[in-house]
């Protein structure tokens, strides 16, 4: 083929005339163009070489001539030669071969980098001159790939000399990169020609298309901003997941669905929609039945009949809805369980951990009779419903049988006849009619309908409800999913997955955001992480000149130098209502066709794999994930949205019509009374959630059923959205609505407001009701400006306050689970189960002298509203009461207190104490003291009768109203009460007081005082939890108890004279006094039940299991006994008990080193005593007993009994002491926590709330019951037949009389301790120390003060500053008993003076109101007279770490006439 140029010049060309008389030589285009252009290049030449060339191309055309006249082939030219030739395929040689050839003679270099020796010449080492400090310059960037192909390239070279094109490093020599960052010339200043010059014109409107702003345009403010915020991203499939990672995503997913049905409840709903239809059916088919043969109603009864149809269908298909949705319910459940069977095993294979995944499965028991009863009703239901539908369809069937079969006999009889016809003519011919009839198709033969098999039906509806629904008896399964799970360290694991968990530490991942298809920002690049999430949280404001058309997100991941787009997702853009104040996060989803494989752990993307060996289930996944962003409106100072202004024309949209339908949120909608035309058609079902949103735009008509729009479309223009159209009230008003503010608080959970009932009419709420909130508020935000003095203990508040939400949120949704006898009350239904027990009751042999209490009914908080709940105490008798040292004086009278006994109910002749003229001394003697008790609980007091002797018998029943806070008698609320009940014992002295010696013979003036003798506190919690409380109490009594002494003591006395009056000073006595009585509510609440889920934990799985047989096994053989294996820690989480006990030093600084070993235990009691007692159930309401660490305790400086006993058990194993921790039951405690410490002829039990301990022989112990015995090595459940600690053996290698849960068939797996390595102490700052105590003394008086308003409160203070000397000593006396005389030398003065009443408190300090109420019950500021002086001093004993001792010495004076 002739090239372009040959073409052209064969056209353009001008060619010279041939000449006639010589024959033209044949030149081809090639060679005359080669000729020309060798002709050019001849001219240029020497002659010479033009002589040359010009022979060699003479001999060239003629050799060329030549080939041309010899024939294409060698043959003859012969006539029909051609036959005798054959022309075959062309041979084909194959691409492999070919390959192979190439192979053999060509050369391709690799792609991958040679080895550096053979780049070095041998024997030497590589040389790096950059590191010796020489200048080496910057590379030219080449693609590595050439470059290896190059260096191999180079190395194939024979011999030495291809090393010469490395250099010293083994690297290809190159010179440094010319190319600069920046220019070096100097810029040449030039004249600008005179047409090149900018010549400037003033400037003019142009008109804009359609896609840009038009800021002229109305309402245009020149600035709009849009706002993307780029949340998060997390993958749900990635390249470098593992197996365990696409099976935790998958299972995640399946939760998240879980999740989905549990909120929608569609099975739930529909079933409640299937019985209200088959209640409307009822009404119809009554109506029916009604109307049936009443002619007037023939209208009405072919609608009831037509609904009635209706129905049925709807029932069917509200069935076949239902039962679709309980299989995939069903199915889902099954699914979840088989994925979480596949991690579990896929874990126990690899033998490691990729992820915190971890699924709790609770199982919820069912009651199988109640469910079989369920599933005979639904069954006989469906039957029913399929019965009729059958005998319907078999009647109408039975019909058209009955039709069909007509039709055939006649069409065979027809033919019958036709056909003997025929044969009785004997001829063939006939009418046209009678041949069409025979040739027609026979009619089939119908079958008769089978009728409705009852047996069949049921096995079918049988069979269904075994697949879609749980079967009775059954339990209920519940799921919960957690991040609970421990990862395997890297270093753990098989060197595959460290390769993956490397190579995931590589990958970042950034998004880039395009605004109209040009970018406009990106997010920084952030690490992938072992979790495959990214957290951006950042914010793009983007100022807009174009109207938006699309707003598109592409997701990009780097891994080195590589950038690899993900995928691309588009945000939607946003309304004009939509503003940052406003909006919500969308999350979108993405996915990734890319194909990778790895050769780690790694699964890939879009590759196949599997989780098997055999390959049995082959997956192929793609890269996918979510993003969490969102656009909006930015907003201006003013709180306007930055929107541009929606006038351009010729666009429709819902946005610029600014229509009311717009606003409403159904933009788009052009009729919408073909809406309401359709829905009633439809026959939608208003109560259905999914069409609430449809509904709300529909009302119905007075009087009717027809639905109607509440809006048409707008046939006017308008500017506004409705928004001050649909704002019923202002935002000023909305503030001042008291019933407003009530829902709001009682949303939130607010303390006042919490379950109470909020009034229809803001007239009927009171004014005042916020009084109290305000108040608590105030003192909420009083506590935050403390001084420095409380900077600690506020920092414990907060600490208190973060860890209560904490683990309040966990069990938020425990607590909203009501059970039925909490929402219904109802008395039980008899049976002959508790009929026949009953019916014995009544033979029972009656002891009146041992009454029996009977248990009553407890009261929900709904029936408690119009209640008067009280506290029942019934004060059985008291001994060991101490007596006065005193002697009585010739002035004092004992008389009967009648009406002015506080709260007394009986009145009792006394006798004059006085010893007249004529009378024994021995009979003015005879009372030594006059007892009683006073009880005090929420200020409000109530008294026994007055009682004389040590050991008085009162048997007197009293009663205590009781107001639980913002009257709110609900679990939750009555938990966390505080208030404490004190029982106060109280001697009343009364003594005559003569004004003038002249009337002492007609005038009597007598004055009543009462001395505190002691006190028994017990909190309200444990009254309410234990629902009663019944035994003989230890009274706890002041240190020093001026006047007074036990009875042994006052016998070995001498009397002193008349006037005088001995000093008894025991410090620290033994001597004891008890109470004896019984406590209860009236009537009797219902206790909080702690939440009932499985909480999770991080222990071995075989251990909980083989925990919770053996605890089940011991609760079935002793109900009562107090067992525990695991306890729920600060963190909501299952801890094996034994992990609490470790060897823990305590303070140093408790320490003189002057002690004895008994000494020193009982300072690290009292030391553990001093830490303040507060329940679980007041810090953490409504939850389980939660066990804090000991680190934990000393930092939230409160605790229940288990911290305490934890403590000091863990303190005691430091001092070489056998300890353990007892669970059992005490008063009165109930269940409680107590240290058992082996001593060496006994064993004792020791109180830490109160650093008291008894031996187990006491019978006064507190300990009335033992469940079992912890340390750090095992636990060992009481399993002998009592379990009073005086009645059982503490020989825990005695099998059979103590079961250890670690034995040789379950060894200690050797759990390790939760708590710390050692315990931090600081010491406690003495300035705060005395700013608390001024603190307290200073309110203190203030308070007295406050409780006698009649009086002026005169202060002593010269006694005041002794009382402060001895309050020094009395931390040490505590434990010493020979202070007595430094009492006595330093109160003599004042006491020779002073009649005194008084004594030291001592208590743990927490806050100032269990401190103001302790002295407010001791009633020493109940006189009722002038002349009384008051003494008041306080002291503050620092112990490490802010753990306060707090003595109070407080008594009141009056002088001696």
């Amino acid at each position: 083929m002739p090239t372009e140029q040959e073409s052209y010049d064969f056209f353009t060309r001008q060619w010279e005339p041939e000449r006639e008389d010589e024959v033209p030589e044949l030149v081809k285009p090639e060679e005359a163009e080669e000729g020309t252009a060798e002709e050019d290049e001849e001219e240029e030449e020497d002659g010479d070489n033009k002589k040359k060339k010009k022979k060699d191309k003479k001999e060239k055309k003629k050799k060329g001539k030549q080939d041309e006249e010899e024939p294409l082939l060698d043959i003859d030219a012969e006539e029909d030669s051609w036959k005798y030739y054959q022309v075959n395929r062309a041979l084909y040689e194959p691409f492999h071969d070919r390959i192979t050839k190439e192979d053999e003679v060509l050369f391709s270099p690799r792609i991958r980098a040679a080895k550096l020796e053979d780049r070095l010449v041998e024997g030497t080492a590589p040389r790096y001159l950059e590191e010796e400090g020489f200048y080496v310059g910057t590379r030219p960037a080449v693609a590595p790939t050439n470059l290896h192909r190059m260096e191999n390239r180079l190395l194939e070279e024979p011999g030495e000399e291809a090393k010469d094109w490395f250099g010293e490093d083994g690297v290809l020599i190159a010179l440094p990169n010319p190319l600069k960052e920046y220019a070096e010339r100097p810029p040449i200043v030039e004249e600008v020609a005179p047409l090149l010059q900018t010549e400037y014109k003033k400037a003019f409107l142009i008109e804009l298309d359609g896609r840009c702003i038009d800021p002229a345009a109305e309402g245009s403010v020149g600035h709009y901003q849009l706002d993307v915020d780029v949340n998060s991203l997390f993958f749900t499939h990635h390249h470098l997941f593992s197996r365990e990672h696409v099976l935790a995503s998958r299972i995640t997913n399946q939760y998240q669905q879980y999740l989905s049905r549990c909120k929608r409840q569609a099975a739930e709903l529909l079933t409640e929609k299937l019985k209200a239809l088959k209640a409307a059916t009822l009404h119809v088919q009554e109506n029916i039945a009604a109307m049936e043969g009443d002619k007037n109603c023939r209208v009405g009864f072919e609608t009831q009949q037509k609904r009635l149809q209706e129905y049925n269908e709807e029932i069917k298909l509200t069935r076949k809805l239902r039962d679709a949705e309980l299989a995939a319910d069903r199915a889902l459940l099954k699914h979840i369980i088989q994925t979480w069977k596949e991690i579990k095993s896929l874990r126990q294979f690899q033998n490691f951990t990729n992820t915190p995944v971890k699924l709790v499965i609770k199982k919820e028991p069912t009651d199988k009779a109640k469910e079989d009863e369920e599933w005979e009703a639904e069954i006989e239901e469906e039957m029913e419903e399929m019965r009729l539908e059958s005998q319907i369809e078999y009647t109408t069937l039975l019909q058209t049988y009955h039709t069909d079969l007509e039709a055939w006999k006649k069409q065979k009889l027809e033919k019958a006849l036709k056909r003997s016809k025929k044969r009785g003519r004997r001829q063939s011919q006939g009418t046209d009619k009678d041949q069409d009839l025979l040739d027609e198709e026979d009619i089939p033969k119908p079958e008769k309908p089978k009728a409705f098999n009852d047996v069949e039906l049921r096995t079918q509806v049988f069979d269904k409800y075994s697949q879609i629904k749980r079967k009775p008896g059954e339990p209920k399964i519940h799921f919960e999913l957690s991040n609970g799970a421990s990862i395997t360290p890297t270093n753990s694991c098989p060197k595959g997955e460290q390769s993956r968990r490397n190579e995931v530490n590589r990958y970042k991942v950034f998004v880039k955001v395009l605004f109209n298809g040009k970018e406009v920002s990106r997010t920084s690049p952030k690490p992938l992480g072992q979790d495959f999430a990214v957290n951006f949280a950042q914010i793009f404001n983007i100022e807009i000149m174009r109207w938006p058309e699309s707003i598109k997100m592409e997701i990009y991941e780097a891994a080195g130098l590589s950038v690899t787009l993900l995928s691309e997702v588009y945000a939607a853009i946003p309304p004009s209502n939509l503003t940052v104040d406003n909006v919500q996060l969308d999350v979108l989803d993405f996915s990734s066709d890319q194909r990778l494989s790895h050769s780690h752990e790694g699964v890939g993307s879009n590759v196949a794999f599997s989780f098997d060996k055999e390959n049995a289930h082959i997956f192929s996944l793609l890269t996918s994930g979510q993003l969490s962003c969102v656009a909006a409106w930015a907003v201006n100072e003013e709180g306007g949205a930055l929107v541009p202004p929606s006038l351009i024309p010729n666009t429709v949209t819902a946005r610029r019509r600014m229509d009311p339908v717009a606003a409403l949120g159904v933009a788009g909608m052009s009729d919408m009374d073909k809406l309401s035309k359709w829905i009633a058609e439809s026959r939608l079902d208003p109560n259905d959630p999914t069409n609430a949103d449809l509904m709300f735009h529909m009302k119905p008509i007075i009087g009717g059923d027809t639905l109607v729009p509440t809006h048409h479309m707008p046939v006017h223009f308008h500017l506004e959205q409705m928004q001050e159209e649909f704002n019923f009230a202002t935002d000023q008003e909305m503030e001042k609505s008291r019933r407003f503010r009530m829902l709001q608080l009682r949303q939130q959970e607010a303390a006042e407001f919490k379950n109470k009932i909020v009034p229809a009419l803001e007239k009927e709420i009171p004014e005042d009701i916020f009084l109290e909130y305000e108040k608590k508020k105030r003192d909420v935000e009083k506590l935050k400006s403390m001084d420095e003095a409380e900077s600690h203990r506020v920092a414990v508040a907060k600490f208190m306050q973060r860890v209560r939400e904490q683990v309040m949120l966990r069990f938020r949704i425990a607590s909203h689970q009501k059970t039925l006898p909490e929402v219904v009350f109802e008395d039980a239904v008899p049976n002959i189960g508790t009929i026949i027990p009953n019916l014995l009751k009544i033979t029972e042999p009656r002891r009146p002298l041992k009454p029996i209490r009977k248990e009553r009914k407890k009261v929900t908080a709904q029936n408690l509203q119009t209640m008067d709940v009280k506290i029942l105490i019934n004060i059985v008798r008291a001994f060991g009461i101490p007596v006065r040292s005193d002697q009585p004086s010739v002035h004092e009278f004992h008389f009967s207190r009648a009406s002015n006994a506080p709260g007394g109910t009986q009145n009792m002749e006394g006798t004059a104490s006085a010893r007249p003229p004529g009378i024994p001394k021995s009979m003015a003697a005879q009372t030594q003291v006059r007892p009683f008790i006073e009880v005090t609980f929420q200020r409000s007091t109530v008294a026994t009768t007055i009682a004389e002797g040590p050991n008085p018998s009162w048997n007197e029943e009293l009663t205590i109203p009781f107001k639980p806070p913002n009257n709110d008698y609900s679990a939750t609320n009555l938990q966390t009460i505080r208030d404490v009940v004190f029982f106060n014992l109280f001697d009343e002295y009364v003594t005559e007081i003569v004004q003038d010696d002249r009337e002492r013979g007609t005038t009597v003036v007598r004055k009543i005082e009462k001395k505190w003798l002691g006190t028994i506190k017990i909190p309200f919690s444990t009254i309410y939890f234990n629902s009663r409380i019944d035994g003989t109490f230890r009274l706890n009594k002041p240190p020093v108890l001026l006047g007074y002494q036990h009875e042994a003591k006052a016998r070995k006395q001498t009397p002193g004279q008349l006037g005088e009056e001995p000093l008894d000073m025991a410090v620290g006595s033994s001597d004891n006094t008890f109470l004896t009585m019984f406590v209860t509510i009236e009537p009797a609440l219902t206790p909080a039940e702690p939440a009932k889920e499985k909480f999770d934990s991080n222990e071995d799985e075989k251990l909980l299991e083989v925990s919770e047989k053996w605890q089940s096994e011991i609760a079935s053989r002793f109900p009562t006994r107090e067992c525990k294996t695991t306890v729920v820690d600060i963190n909501g989480k299952s801890v094996f008990i034994t992990r609490y006990f470790k060897s823990l030093k305590p303070p140093e600084e408790l320490f003189s080193g002057e002690e004895s070993g008994n000494e020193k235990v009982e300072l690290v009691a009292r030391y553990v005593s001093m830490i303040p007692f507060v329940s679980d159930s007041v810090v953490f309401p409504g939850l389980c007993d939660i066990w804090s660490t000991c680190d934990q305790f000393l930092q939230m400086l409160q605790g229940d009994e288990e911290e305490h006993a934890v403590l000091l058990t863990n303190y005691f194993l430091s001092m070489g002491k056998t300890a353990f921790l007892l669970l059992g039951s005490a008063i009165p405690e109930g269940p409680t926590a107590y240290v058992l410490t082996k001593e060496e002829r006994d064993y004792w039990v020791w109180n830490a709330s109160t650093g008291e301990h008894y031996s187990f022989r006491d019978n006064f112990c507190p300990v009335q019951s033992v469940g079992c015995l912890v340390n750090a090595d095992n636990i060992w459940a009481n399993i002998q037949p009592n379990d009073q600690p005086s009645r059982i053996t503490f020989d825990l290698s005695n099998t059979s009389n103590w079961r250890p849960f670690f034995h040789k068939g379950c060894p200690n797996p050797g759990l390790s301790s939760v708590q710390p390595e050692n315990l931090i102490y600081f010491t406690t700052e003495k300035s705060s120390v005395i700013d608390i105590q001024e603190r307290i003394e200073r309110q203190l008086k203030e308070k007295i003060m406050e409780w006698r308003p009649r009086y002026i409160t005169r202060w002593n203070r010269y006694c005041m500053q002794t009382f402060r000397r001895l309050l020094t000593k009395l931390e040490i006396s505590r434990h010493n008993q020979g202070t007595q005389q430094q009492h006595s030398s330093e109160l003599d003065q004042i006491l020779g003076q002073y009649k005194m009443c008084g004594f030291p408190i001592n208590l743990p300090y927490t806050e100032m109101d269990p401190i103001i109420d302790a002295v407010y019950a001791t009633g020493v500021h109940n006189i009722e007279t002038s002349d009384v002086e008051f003494a008041l001093a306080v002291h503050v004993h620092p112990y490490p770490n802010s753990v306060l001792s707090v003595w109070i010495y407080v008594a009141s004076l009056s002088r001696k006439r």
